[in-house]
């Protein structure tokens, strides 16, 4: 974890030093070390202040919230391939955010949140009522229609609304690049908590995984453990959606990345999902930036490169079964 975090200082330096634009590493690691004429470049601060530095939080965040997310749903599902992207969650947070841009003029980070929160409640819901009477497999088709089903309503409400399509065609295909300083320190407090409300539930999700029974035996209130865990992997999935976008695979890469690290331990797993999540997605914002430069790729589909040919490995593997 010592290792993966200073990884992830490193590539958080980086990422204020690499752009789209033609101010180069040289110019931005000047500025970075205080010289006083990079500091009178006002070109220059703008991009680092307002541009880099916030999709650069914004990415940690995000990536730390999707990581831990993956973590308590598939622990909670005993499905390896439980991801909030995949299963609808994300979908529902994106629904609830149209819903919020069309009807009630959704502009900062709490407003933002606050109908992703809705929609991924909704998503969350549906999937916790599917899960304990499907397969792994099968789970993922019923997010696939859960998903289908979302996109389909948020379509036909932005296809009416000319304005809330120009706001969200970009915002959907997973981008931090729109990003501001002021939305992102607004939901880091909420997302440091919602990490550590997921630390608090290890142990009695660690005891769920033996059973209601046995969960009872020890103390724990099965149901109040599975309405928190859903509660909190929704306010993790909303919080990654108002700032990013329906991301998907990061959910799958980074619990299943920790799980062989560290084992069955759950609160190390969330806080190595986590690192994992967060790293992941900065070095793919970073590579976004590259692909189609002086332009802007967005991040969701270097992830989908990335996660489509590890899901497909993944399912044809014989390590698809209950957790």
């Amino acid at each position: 974890m010592l290792l993966l975090t200073a990884l992830l200082l490193g590539l958080a330096f980086l990422s204020l030093l690499i752009g789209s634009g033609h101010l180069g590493m040289k110019d931005s690691l000047a500025y970075l070390a205080g010289d006083t004429q990079a500091r009178t470049n006002e070109q220059l601060s703008m991009v680092i202040q307002s541009l880099r530095a916030p999709r650069t939080l914004a990415a940690i965040i995000v990536g730390a919230c999707l990581g831990s997310a993956g973590v308590l749903l598939q622990t909670a599902t005993r499905n390896p391939l439980a991801e909030s992207g995949l299963l609808g969650v994300n979908a529902g947070a994106a629904l609830g955010v149209v819903i919020g841009i069309s009807f009630a003029n959704a502009q900062d980070g709490y407003a933002y949140l606050l109908w992703a929160f809705g929609g991924a409640l909704l998503g969350n819901g549906l999937v916790l009522l599917v899960a304990s009477r499907a397969s792994a497999l099968k789970l993922v088709l019923a997010g696939v229609a859960i998903s289908a089903t979302f996109q389909g309503l948020s379509s036909y409400l932005l296809l009416s609304n000319i304005s809330s399509f120009d706001q969200y065609r970009f915002w959907v295909l997973g981008s931090l690049s729109g990003v501001s300083l002021s939305m992102t320190l607004q939901l880091l407090p909420i997302s440091v908590f919602a990490l550590l409300l997921a630390l608090i539930m290890a142990r009695p999700l660690s005891a769920l995984l033996l059973g209601d029974d046995s969960a009872r035996a020890l103390g724990h209130n099965p149901t109040l453990t599975r309405s928190i865990i859903a509660l909190t992997v929704t306010l993790m999935s909303g919080i990654a959606v108002a700032l990013a976008g329906p991301l998907v695979f990061l959910g799958i890469v980074a619990p299943y990345a920790a799980r062989h690290i560290v084992g069955p331990r759950i609160a190390s797993q969330i806080l190595l999902a986590a690192l994992i999540g967060a790293l992941v997605l900065l070095s793919a914002d970073i590579l976004a930036r590259l692909v189609i430069r002086p332009f802007d790729s967005p991040v969701g589909v270097i992830l989908a490169f990335i996660g489509a040919p590890f899901l497909i490995l993944l399912v044809r593997s014989s390590k698809v079964s209950t957790i």
